[in-house]
């Protein structure tokens, strides 16, 4: 089966069998369960990789134990399994999410923020395929050298700007798309930390010379570890001066959106973007035994919903291009949110913007209320006579059940 990707029909986008917002009729652990013996059977994969599979094929069923939950107004009961806690598992980044969302609600400026986002070419792909660590570390240093670059040029802010960093790897169609977003406030601290220095109306930095700055810093730092020999060649060593002039032939893509209107916009973006997998389950509509369909948004047609059709190898492997390393920080911050400086510099720039030096206290929210704030769904109200709260019961033991045949649990 080819991996075409069709327009949709019309009425081709309804979720299949039903499906509920709250639990989709299709997840990505569906395709592992199914085919992912014998994908791992036709191929050898890095142990990482099989780690991710396995997690996700567990992921809340009777193979991670779990306990036994009751209504306290009807006695209705429900079994809920554990979860994995893999970060590539769809089923488990919400609550993440949910508490990096609520930790960063306190630091937001009240200022306009920018949405900038860096592109690497895709000459680079075979390359960052066989040098994960290295590239995406190197693709987060050019990036944000570029953006202090220019927010400390006085041309343009003159200052310290802080931003936070996000790695994305994926396109809607699960392919190889390497690109970092940064949330960049309007504005940066002057040298001397006694000025909020603002940007002027809509405008951050001009991005065909903000593509200029970052190729250039992006290439030398690709001579300086290919001289330390940190990079791994897929082809042949010499392939280095040959990728390099491509590199520089091709026009690099550093693009700005216009700023969001107000903190609550950003807090919109960050449980949007942040702790984001390469396909969420909500988008499988369908999973049989010669192909995995999911829609996606064609952006260069207006975000036209479609659909994707691939063969369910294909499908696999798409989906394992976007495990990161062990231990890799997709998320990052930098300037006056960076580390020891945040300490320091937040409260100073809180001041001058008109609020108090320290930051709120994040809010004591229960599990339940944070999942229902990003996620719509209550937890705890019983699904039976939606008037009760499901209570603990007891524990579940793990359970040594082949995994095609173990139940999921209620999300």
């Amino acid at each position: 089966m080819s991996g075409a990707c069709p327009a949709a029909q019309p009425g081709g986008a309804a979720v299949h069998g039903g499906a509920s917002p709250s639990h989709p009729q299709w997840e990505v652990a569906d395709v592992f369960r199914r085919f992912g013996e014998a994908y791992r059977r036709a191929r050898p994969l890095p142990p990482l990789e099989c780690e991710v599979m396995r997690a996700i094929e567990r992921c809340r069923t009777a193979a991670l134990g779990g306990h036994l939950e009751r209504c306290d107004a009807c006695g209705f009961e429900r079994i809920a399994y554990n979860s994995c806690r893999n970060r590539h598992c769809p089923k488990c980044q919400a609550l993440a999410k949910a508490r990096w969302r609520e930790a960063r609600r306190a630091e937001l400026l009240p200022v306009r923020y920018f949405h900038v986002v860096f592109t690497l070419p895709h000459d680079l792909n075979p390359l960052a395929l066989a040098n994960k660590s290295t590239l995406y570390d190197l693709l987060f240093q050019a990036a944000s050298d570029t953006l202090k670059t220019f927010g400390s040029d006085p041309r343009h802010l003159g200052g310290r700007v802080g931003f936070t960093a996000l790695l994305h790897t994926w396109d809607q169609q699960l392919r190889y798309h390497v690109h970092l977003h940064c949330l960049v406030p309007r504005g940066a601290l002057s040298p001397d930390g006694a000025t909020w220095l603002s940007a002027h109306g809509d405008y951050l930095f001009p991005v065909k010379a903000l593509s200029l700055v970052f190729r250039a810093k992006f290439i030398k730092g690709l001579h300086e570890r290919a001289d330390e020999g940190r990079l791994a060649f897929p082809d042949k060593p010499d392939a280095l001066n040959a990728l390099v002039k491509r590199l520089w032939s091709v026009d690099w893509v550093v693009y700005c959106k216009p700023p969001f209107a107000g903190p609550q916009k950003v807090l919109d973006y960050l449980s949007r973007y942040t702790h984001r997998v390469a396909i969420s389950n909500h988008r499988l509509l369908d999973v049989d035994d010669r192909r995995v369909t999911f829609r996606y948004r064609d952006r260069r047609e207006g975000d036209t919903i479609k659909l994707c059709r691939l063969a369910p190898h294909e499908f696999i492997r798409r989906f394992l291009l976007h495990v990161v390393p062990k231990g890799f920080k997709r998320i990052r911050h930098y300037g006056f949110l960076a580390g020891k400086a945040k300490a320091r510099d937040l409260p100073r720039c809180r001041t001058l913007l008109g609020l108090p030096a320290q930051l709120p206290k994040p809010t004591d929210k229960t599990t339940c209320e944070l999942l229902l704030e990003v996620s719509g769904f209550d937890l705890a109200e019983c699904p039976h006579c939606h008037q009760g709260t499901m209570r603990f019961a007891g524990d579940l033991p793990n359970l040594a059940t082949p995994l095609l045949a173990v139940p999921r649990s209620p999300p």
